[in-house]
């Protein structure tokens, strides 16, 4: 057995194709990410991965719909994610496949 600290990990990911990873794999990717209410996040949208998400704290706005905790909502491919944390929420984030490469940014300012 390995023990490795979230606080090692960059953003919170922790699982996935990169380094430094507990676990590296190019299958999935896996994330615990804490953001506080009214934090600012980019909106953006993958090409090939899929995100699935569980809501383990809190409430937040995307899509135009309100989550709460103990829900689980899965975005696919082109997609946008355009979250609002509406209180302080904790996500775990899982992404199929790995490619640290699949994310594009919405340059809200044009």
């Amino acid at each position: 057995m390995k023990v490795h600290k979230l606080k090692d990990m960059k953003d919170g990911w922790f699982v996935g194709n990169f380094n430094p990873s507990a676990y590296n794999t190019s299958e999935f990717e896996a994330c615990y990410k804490v953001h506080p209410k009214g934090d600012i996040w980019d909106y953006h949208y993958h090409k090939e991965g899929t995100e699935i998400n569980l809501l383990i704290k809190g409430k937040m706005r995307i899509q135009d719909q309100i989550v709460e905790s103990g829900d689980i909502f899965v975005i696919p491919p082109y997609e946008i994610a355009d979250p609002e944390f509406i209180k302080d929420c904790e996500i775990l984030i899982l992404k199929t496949p790995s490619n640290t490469k699949d994310k594009y940014v919405i340059d809200l300012k044009k």
